[in-house]
């Protein structure tokens, strides 16, 4: 633990950038117009070093995920050829690295599936289409400024999806580990069907798939600056040449096509429109989730800020880029991200090398990945999910918020029981059904005054000790009062005046929080001054915001209440009702109910 007072700190960033102007016009659409001119050409070796290491990461992960979405090997790759560069040229993460992802595959081919299509030939068009829809989606996005989306998904609940995801995946990839045809429905079926089959195993298959498993995790743990990937990928090539593998019964992934990609857009069936939107709506939620947490965790470290509504039209032009040429979907991730950082990059440019060495790999040297093992890319695929299993954030959560643990076990379990994007709507629901629970049980403190502070207050029931006010009663409500909690609201201000011993004269009630007044609530307001003052007690309203006040007098809620009846602070308040108070008859027993 680092017990140094922030005095003690280096300073690395001036916070006068964090109040700089931001770039207008072309330049703020197009960033790289901005940072690339001022690049320090002293960088250039550490981020070619970068690239290329990020380049012996990406090759065989985006291989791999291509298989995981149902597509061909050169997918992956053409994935890599859209999204890294056109990332460069529009994002504002000076670090954040995007491709294509176990998350993002998986959802593809759980999209595509829904559209049920009779062919590869149709199955790689669809594929095309929805990465076209999720990009067409991102752009829209971010034209009307709704980077804000991401906060619809929790922590825990996007933990738990992930967490589903990585069962998942790890399920689906472990028949081709052992030999075994897969089995069909949800992860528990899949598993099933694999330990019912584990005597039709390939010992030769297996052998390769555990052995190309063993090297990444020895890599990663022994020789972490190693890459293990890019290690596991040629030595199964070669292996599998030398030895004619497929001959033995292992499953190779064959031919990869050389050269550039051609450029199309696909077509779709018009019945499928609806469904794939649906499913590509979803998609654009977890990646852009996914990058902005990425993207947030590395400007936080280094002390710099990122646009989300620019980070929408990055990830919109990225995506489009690889739907055109026939590629995956494409997102931040946090681990290709970290490894490009920890690899020495110092600026945006280590992903256009990398990109750089992407395209000679297109162009010259796809004929090597012929006798590429399926139980390789397998074993690359396990390996790259198991840093998804989140026990350690659970057993957090578990201890921090019970309410959301379980939020995010629900998505978990939708996920393992039933499907990928099934479990991404039951937490998404969840999530928002507690907000709007929360939302509609606001706290309602009954306020004293702080001893030895004049003029200050403070809750009774977290500060025992503070002073309850004679004959008034004095309420903060903690959250803004609107629609789904005005009736709640006005119960409890009924339920504490009537349990109040004696009664008080008067109500003062301070909505610290409310920036604004719908209709519900001037009514709800209305409703409750009529039942306090029918029973003899006066109400009034402190610190209030002006668009309040404006409200008000529009409803008519003013009139009722009296301007005389709102006061600047609650301490003006206090002294003038208290005042008033002593004029006024005792409120009884016999009073009018309320």
């Amino acid at each position: 633990m680092d017990d140094r007072s922030p005095s003690d700190t280096t300073a690395t960033v001036d916070p006068r950038e964090w109040a700089a102007p931001r770039p207008s016009g072309l330049r703020r659409v197009v960033p790289i117009l901005t940072w690339l001119p001022a690049y320090d050409r002293s960088s250039v070796r550490f981020d070619l070093i970068a690239g290329a290491t990020l380049w012996g990461l990406l090759v065989p992960e985006s291989i791999a995920y291509a298989g995981l979405a149902g597509l061909p090997p050169e997918a992956g790759l053409y994935t890599l050829l859209a999204t890294l560069a056109a990332y460069v040229l529009f994002g504002t993460s000076k670090h954040l690295v995007v491709a294509a992802t176990s998350a993002a595959a998986v959802l593809l081919a759980t999209a595509v599936a829904s559209a049920e299509p009779a062919s590869t030939v149709e199955y790689a068009g669809t594929a095309a289409a929805v990465v076209l829809l999720c990009a067409g989606l991102f752009l829209l996005a971010g034209v009307l400024r709704l980077g804000f989306i991401a906060q619809f998904l929790s922590r825990p609940v996007m933990e738990g999806f992930v967490f589903g995801l990585a069962i998942f995946v790890t399920v689906k990839q472990l028949p081709k580990l052992f030999g075994i045809p897969a089995g069909e429905g949800n992860s528990v079926q899949q598993l099933l069907h694999l330990l019912t089959h584990l005597d039709e195993t390939s010992a030769v298959t297996l052998a390769v798939g555990v052995g190309a498993l063993a090297l990444l995790v020895g890599a990663e743990r022994f020789a972490p600056r190693l890459p293990g990937g890019l290690l596991a990928l040629v030595l199964g090539i070669l292996i599998s040449g030398a030895l004619g593998l497929a001959q033995h019964g292992v499953a190779i992934v064959g031919t990869v096509p050389s050269g550039l990609p051609s450029v199309g857009i696909p077509d779709i069936k018009s019945e499928d429109v609806a469904t794939l939107l649906a499913a590509a709506a979803g998609m654009v939620l977890v990646i852009f989730s996914e990058s902005l947490g990425a993207a947030q965790a590395f400007a936080t470290k280094y002390g710099y800020e990122i646009d989300p509504n620019q980070e929408l039209i990055a990830l919109g032009v990225a995506n489009a880029g690889s739907g055109l040429v026939g590629g995956l979907a494409g997102g931040g991730s946090l681990s290709q991200s970290a490894v490009n950082e920890g690899a020495g990059a110092r600026s945006e440019v280590s992903p256009l090398f990398a990109a750089g060495l992407i395209l000679i790999t297109v162009l010259f040297l796809t004929p090597l990945f012929k006798n590429l093992p399926e139980a390789v890319l397998a074993a690359l695929i396990i390996h790259a999910v198991s840093r998804l299993w989140k026990f350690r954030q659970f057993r957090l959560y578990y201890r921090e918020q019970r309410i959301e643990f379980w939020l995010g076990l629900a998505t978990l379990a939708g996920v393992t029981l039933i499907d990928v994007l099934p479990g991404l709507v039951i937490g998404v629901v969840a999530m928002l059904l507690l907000v709007i629970y929360t939302a509609s049980r606001p706290h309602l403190g009954v306020l004293g005054a702080v001893p030895g502070v004049p003029g200050a207050y403070g809750d009774v029931e977290r500060h025992p000790d503070y002073d309850r006010i004679p004959e008034l009663l004095v309420l903060r409500i903690e959250a803004p009062l609107f629609y789904a909690n005005a009736t709640l609201v006005r119960d409890r201000i009924k339920y504490l005046v009537g349990s109040s011993d004696p009664l008080p004269r008067a109500v003062i009630l301070e909505p610290s929080a409310q920036d604004g007044l719908d209709i519900t609530s001037a009514e709800m307001l209305e409703q409750l001054i009529t039942s306090l003052r029918s029973a003899g007690i006066d109400f009034a309203l402190a610190d209030l915001r002006q668009p309040v006040i404006d409200m008000a007098r529009r409803t008519g809620l003013l009139e009722t209440l009296g301007e005389d009846r709102i006061f600047h602070t609650i301490d003006e308040a206090v002294q003038t009702l208290s005042a008033l108070a002593h004029r006024l008859p005792a409120v009884t027993s016999d009073s009018p109910k309320i």
